[in-house]
């Protein structure tokens, strides 16, 4: 006769490996900062953390190995990097870690959204040619050079804008994909956008009025006149007033910052309207952004028992959506809002601006 046994594990005892496991993530987590370059190996500029911290003591501007594009690559000469809100928690670390490396940095070349100028291709790379102009999406961007895939994220720069501004177009990706996919946003629709002026924001606006929509921007006082000149329809300074508080009522709130609770911003809702979850306000990967997570969790889940829907929804970073921006660019729909750019020598003062959290617009960095 043959006797089943049942492994039955205690709470302790799942505790134990949970802790045993992090512990053997934490000390076997390292990165290429103590590789050796190769004799004779071209070299480049490029801008290296090799620990965790604040920009000033973590950020180095050094030389590294240049990369060289296999089949399937091109190599980009990098023109200009732009920052996203998460850049500066991936120095810090903090609840960072558990995405960019427990004990050390996984990628130690920080950046992503990047413009340029092709400098060679690979032997299956047919759509682009040395000396075009790109704009894309590739982790490690701050650097002379990079690789970029041929299926990655990669698309050709509009013409009627600088390097600086090329490469913040990819973070309109969210306001796009938001606007477009999970709220269907159409033509005569009301929309409020929260965080109006932020990098995402000033893209959500110019995409809103793109599609036919009547849009309010949330912002400060000092940005409403940027918002404005975005093209929004109506703004409202936070500072003054209160938007859940008003008498009107939106087919779409775009919310960016999720500082309202669920009932507040459900009143301002129009029957089966919808919150598209886009953001936590801010910069960075802190303690604030668990709770502000925390609290989108809990109001897309309330809202599936009401008519109002509350959706989060992740960015999904492809070439087709970058070449729908790029022809919204061209045609002179959306224009990059620029506000701050800074020299490869102060990526360190770019990244310490991002980190106050009230940065307007988008900020690039120059590689010259």
């Amino acid at each position: 006769m043959k006797i089943k046994r049942t492994l039955k594990w205690s709470a302790p005892a799942i505790l134990l490996v949970l802790f045993a496991w992090f512990e053997f993530a934490y000390w076997t987590s390292t990165n290429d900062c103590g590789r050796k370059i190769p004799p004779g190996a071209q070299l480049m500029k490029a801008i290296k953390y090799c620990e965790y911290g604040p920009p000033d003591a973590v950020l180095k501007l050094g030389q590294v190995e240049k990369p060289a594009p296999n089949d399937n690559q091109v190599l980009v000469r990098v023109r200009a990097v732009s920052l996203r809100f998460f850049d500066s928690g991936m120095l810090e670390g903090g609840v960072g870690r558990l995405i960019f490396g427990l004990r050390k940095p996984k990628n130690t070349t920080p950046g992503s959204d990047f413009s340029g100028t092709v400098e060679a291709v690979g032997r299956n790379a047919t759509e682009f040619k040395p000396g075009d102009e790109v704009l894309g999406v590739r982790a490690g961007a701050l650097a002379e050079y990079i690789c970029v895939r041929l299926n990655g994220a990669i698309a050709s720069k509009p013409v009627n804008v600088n390097f600086e501004q090329a490469a913040a177009i990819p973070t309109a990706l969210v306001a796009l994909q938001g606007l477009r996919d999970t709220a269907r946003l159409k033509a005569g629709q009301k929309v409020l956008i929260n965080g109006a002026s932020g990098g995402v924001g000033t893209f959500a606006v110019q995409i809103a009025k793109s599609l036919g929509a009547e849009v309010t921007g949330v912002c400060s006082t000092h940005n409403v006149d940027l918002v404005k000149s975005l093209g929004a329809d109506h703004v409202i300074d936070y500072t003054k007033e209160d938007f859940t508080k008003g008498d009107e009522r939106y087919d779409v709130i775009y919310d960016l910052v999720n500082n309202r609770s669920f009932a507040e911003r459900r009143r301002v809702l129009k029957p089966g309207g919808i919150c598209v979850l886009a953001g936590v306000g801010g910069s960075g990967m802190r303690k604030e952004t668990l709770f502000n997570l925390a609290g989108e969790l809990t109001a897309a889940l309330r809202s599936k028992f009401s008519k109002e829907k509350f959706v989060m929804f992740g960015v999904d970073i492809n070439k087709k959506d970058l070449g729908v921006l790029r022809d919204l660019t061209e045609s002179g729909k959306i224009t990059p809002a620029l506000t701050k750019t800074y020299p490869l020598t102060e990526t360190a003062a770019a990244y310490n601006y991002l980190e106050t959290g009230h940065a307007s617009g988008k900020i690039a960095i120059t590689i010259e």
